[in-house]
């Protein structure tokens, strides 16, 4: 790694918290991200082009270079401003179906240091703990939080690795995860806590897989505060939903003003707000810290159930600058907390005003060499919903992202 310029002093996370209370785990907890990329069972190999830049590059295009160099160095910064701080906040996981499996509090530390290309975004997760079941009875100990050290993001990482879509003004963004290791550990810290026997499949947890196929990372900030969602989806080797990761976090608060998720409502509610006629705008970008505008819409879309009880999806999307109109049209099927849509596409819907979708089996799509994408859905108010897409390619390389801000009429 190249040498740091400058060094700024991270703030000490979370005053209310003593060394007392901290517990770092033990090294073969830490699954950071590995240096090398996924091998996706399902995916075939990617061919590179063999052409060399040539080294008489002219001035125009070395002028273009640095332009492009300086605005990726902006971006980098905008995102790490973005997640700057300490958050106070609730991790859940559901399954497939969108049922609660778990919830646990955690906070987590955000700082950088470095300047321009050299500047690193360092998080840290705290992830408290259940009391032991060698607790002594009466004990009023304070709970211990496990910490555990995010890996860096940088200027290599957050292009080559994560593949970042990111949306400065709408504070929004996507990126992919290369191992579930952070994932792994904060449940089992948060469920299992110092009982952890380190057993392959602990009772009454369920783990991400070793080398999962996909682990996406969509965040969506609130429209009324300091509050965001970053919401995974999980696929498995297969290439099948796994499990829904939900963090649900407040930055600087004391108390989290958002309610943990739960499954306290009625399976049919949770569609109930979706149904109307929404208009709206997207914006779509590309991979990568370069993040150029591909394309701009004005879109409307009508969710409605019909007389046999299926969910009815008509979307118009008009492109601006090129006025072209694209209508789709899905028809979908309600099992539960599960929509499946004709075409092999489903979303499970969660509480809070909350959705996930994804192909209902990604390997198939990539064996027939079509693109796929994922998508998260946040209606925080009645109203009022942000929906984040990310695109992949037949390869099952993520190639774009697209933001959503739509009203109810």
């Amino acid at each position: 790694m190249a040498t740091l310029c400058s060094i700024s002093v991270p703030s000490t996370p979370y005053n209310s918290l003593n060394s007392n209370q901290i517990r770092k785990l033990p090294p073969n907890l830490l699954c950071t991200i590995p240096s090398t990329l996924p091998i996706y069972p399902f995916r075939t190999p990617r061919t590179l082009s063999t052409e060399a830049t040539s080294s008489s590059t002219s001035p125009t295009v070395q002028d273009g270079i640095a332009k492009q160099e300086s605005m990726s160095i902006d971006s980098l910064q905008r995102f790490i401003d973005l997640n700057l701080g300490n958050w106070l906040g609730s991790f859940h996981q559901f399954d497939p179906k969108g049922n609660l499996i778990h919830t646990i509090s955690t906070r987590l530390a955000a700082s950088s240091y470095g300047d321009d290309e050299l500047i690193s975004l360092i998080q840290t997760l705290y992830i408290k703990q259940p009391p032991s079941s060698f607790s002594i009875s009466g004990d009023d100990c304070e709970p211990e939080w496990a910490e555990y050290k995010i890996k860096e993001t940088n200027m290599f990482t957050v292009d080559k690795y994560q593949q970042i879509g990111f949306f400065p003004k709408e504070k929004a963004f996507s990126l992919r995860y290369q191992t579930a290791g952070m994932l792994e550990t904060a449940l089992r810290q948060g469920v299992l806590g110092e009982d952890d026997t380190g057993e392959e499949s602990p009772r009454n947890l369920k783990l991400p897989s070793p080398l999962p196929s996909i682990v996406c990372e969509n965040c969506l900030y609130s429209l009324k505060g300091d509050v965001r969602v970053r919401a995974f989806h999980i696929m498995d080797p297969k290439g099948i939903l796994e499990m829904i990761i939900i963090f649900l976090e407040e930055r600087s608060g004391k108390v989290l003003v958002y309610q943990p998720l739960n499954n306290f409502k009625d399976n049919i509610d949770r569609i109930i707000p979706y149904l109307g006629k929404w208009t709206g705008h997207s914006l779509t970008k590309r991979s990568g810290v370069y993040g150029a505008t591909v394309d701009e819409a004005d879109t409307t879309t009508v969710i409605e159930i019909d007389d046999e009880g299926h969910l009815i999806q008509d979307i118009t999307c008009t492109s601006k600058g090129r006025d072209v109109t694209t209508n789709v049209h899905w028809t979908g099927t309600i099992s539960e907390n599960v929509v499946t849509f004709d075409g092999g596409f489903q979303i499970t819907l969660l509480p809070g005003g909350m959705y996930m979708g994804c192909p209902c089996d990604v390997a198939k799509c990539v064996r027939e060499y079509k693109p796929f994408h994922l998508e998260f859905c946040w209606l925080e108010s009645p109203g009022k919903r942000q929906r984040l897409i990310r695109t992949y390619d037949v390869e099952g390389m993520a190639v774009s992202s697209t933001y959503f801000f739509e009203t109810k009429l």
